[in-house]
């Protein structure tokens, strides 16, 4: 199976929706997580099916919540470059899918 890995970045940007999300109703921050969980699964079983927005990025939706995973896949492993609100300056995620690679 391929192995996900999120950039420090990415990380960062998932807790700061869960927080946001949290803060405004409790719950709602882990039911972001599930579908985030969710569509790591799918991007896990065909990471490939999403498809190719920048230089190779792909973007995978997030349901019910104006979120994307956007990642690159390498062999054996897909690196998520950032989790992004859809309304987000495409400018940030444009600037990391330069960046850092999976170390």
């Amino acid at each position: 199976m391929t192995r996900v890995v999120l950039s420090e970045e990415a990380e960062l940007d998932a807790l700061t929706a869960f927080r946001f999300y949290e803060e405004r109703r409790e719950g709602l921050g882990e039911r972001f997580r599930d579908h985030v969980g969710i569509a790591f699964g799918r991007i896990q079983a065909s990471p490939e099916l999403s498809p190719i927005i920048y230089r190779g990025l792909r973007r995978k939706l997030v349901e019910r919540f104006p979120y994307a995973i956007l990642y690159r896949v390498y062999p054996g492993l897909v690196y998520v470059v950032a989790i992004m609100h859809a309304k987000q300056n495409p400018a940030i995620w444009k600037r990391r899918a330069s960046g850092g690679e999976p170390g």
